[in-house]
């Protein structure tokens, strides 16, 4: 079964790509039943979450825990047709993303009380985003300096090259929506906001004088975002099913032996993840809220988040989770979850750069002192917003923070690091994700727009 129709197109060479796509969707029937048993959805992702680790292992075992499972030819196969399940339902959320912050932005400026203020709700998020950005980055630099991280020499040396670096003033620029359309078609988001955010302006004051001329476009845009949310709940439903996939992907795809050799990183950076979030957590009960409650009413998204690696594609989950779950006032949700799905990312932005810039100055032999760290901390900062919309900002963002600091030319160390990042980009994504939605729920107090009735229906 090696023919060029079998393996490049049906990609189905072996008998034990049949069993493991049969598992899956044995899998996903049980799922279903769960579903038609009314079992609750929280419930159902932590099965699939459960289920689909449990699930990436076994392909593991079956496969002898190959050191490269990319050069197993039936795990290439297993993982592609799994990915139509996981990786297809996230082309469906992100098919949302676009018209859930384009109309949802105008939507609430034009529903703005006379006495609300777009600047204040702008400043107020970024402010929060980038604080918490700089307690992780801290956070980071202290765990990578008790787990002292590149002092041995168990890291693997690799022949990764630094990545470009576009000057912060130069993407900051780029964000401006020069083309909207091109800006929509590659999902810049903060593009998307700021061109939705004219519009909605110049509705609201044209609204003064040609009320009879604006309203058939106001009902226009209050009937959209009704029909692109209903839509969004309708795609939502189908997460558990591809939460199972997602998981087992990343697990079947990435070896457990690579994992081996940057354990003591791995270990540091989920220590800090656990840290920052529990940090979080203290904020929301500071803000008068119930941080268990928090947690279960946050479940979903996290998932999603965990499995998928994707702040982005979990946006209008994480808007969802905000207004009915949390209480957040829609308009809130949908413009702190979309400035936070592109800046400010705990995760990505913070922690993974403190704790690499900690890690390379540790195995060159680069003095770190007062003045290296208080660096370090404004670059990382700096650099939450340079990297806003771009691909790969995880990676991106270590370049920009060891570039900062002058030990560009030692990123080649970083190889055995960025060859296991799917595990590690699990936790900080879901920290990202986290991080948005608590700096959500604090703009939301700072306006008193927090629905407690609704953030505590599940005690």
């Amino acid at each position: 079964m090696n023919s060029t129709f079998l393996s490049d197109f049906i990609m189905i060479t072996s008998f034990k790509t049949v069993a493991f796509i049969i598992v899956l969707l044995a899998v996903l029937f049980g799922v279903n039943v769960m579903a038609k048993k009314k079992v609750k959805f929280s419930t159902r992702m932590i099965v699939s979450t459960i289920v689909g680790l449990i699930l990436g292992v076994i392909i593991q075992v079956v496969a002898g825990f190959p050191n490269n499972p990319g050069e197993v030819q039936w795990i290439t196969e297993v993982n592609k047709w799994y990915g139509l399940v996981g990786y297809g339902f996230m082309d469906l959320l992100k098919m949302l993303v676009v018209p859930l912050i384009f109309v949802s932005i105008i939507r609430v400026i034009i529903n703005m009380k006379a006495e609300e203020n777009l600047g204040k709700l702008t400043t107020r998020s970024i402010l929060t985003l980038l604080g918490t950005t700089t307690i992780a980055a801290i956070v980071g630099i202290v765990v990578g300096n008790l787990f002292k991280l590149g002092v041995s020499s168990t890291i693997i040396e690799g022949t990764n090259e630094i990545r470009e670096i576009t000057p912060v003033v130069d993407t900051l620029r780029g964000l401006l929506p020069s083309n909207p359309v091109a800006a929509m078609a590659e999902g810049n988001v903060v593009a998307v906001v700021i061109f939705a955010a004219f519009i909605g302006n110049s509705m609201k004051i044209l609204n003064k004088k040609y009320s009879d001329v604006i309203q058939p476009v106001t009902d226009l845009v209050n009937a959209s975002y009704k029909i692109i949310t209903s839509l969004a709940m309708t795609v939502i439903k189908f997460m558990p099913y591809a939460v199972v996939a997602l998981l087992a992907n990343t697990i079947a795809g990435r070896g457990i032996s690579a994992i081996k050799e940057v354990v003591g990183f791995i270990l540091a950076l989920y220590v800090s993840i656990i840290i920052v979030f529990i940090i979080h957590l203290i904020i929301i009960a500071i803000l008068g809220l119930n941080p268990i409650i928090y947690v279960k009413n946050a479940m979903e998204p996290l998932i999603l988040a965990f499995t998928s690696r994707s702040s982005l594609g979990t946006l209008p989950v994480t808007i969802e989770a905000l207004t009915d779950k949390m209480g957040v006032d829609n308009g809130i949700a949908s413009f702190v979850g979309s400035l936070g799905s592109n800046m400010g990312m705990n995760g990505c932005a913070a922690i993974y750069p403190a704790l690499m810039a900690v890690t390379l100055a540790n195995m060159s032999g680069t003095k770190m002192d007062v003045s290296f760290y208080g660096m370090l901390i404004v670059i990382i900062v700096i650099g939450s917003l340079g990297i806003a919309g771009l691909p790969g900002s995880a990676t991106m963002a270590v370049s920009v923070a060891i570039s900062g600091m002058g030990m560009g030319a030692y990123f080649p160390l970083a190889g055995g690091i960025i060859a296991i990042d799917p595990i590690l980009d699990m936790g900080r994504t879901m920290l990202n994700v986290n991080g948005t939605m608590v700096t959500a729920v604090a703009v939301g107090k700072s306006f008193n727009k927090v629905d407690k009735e609704i953030y505590n229906k599940d005690k």
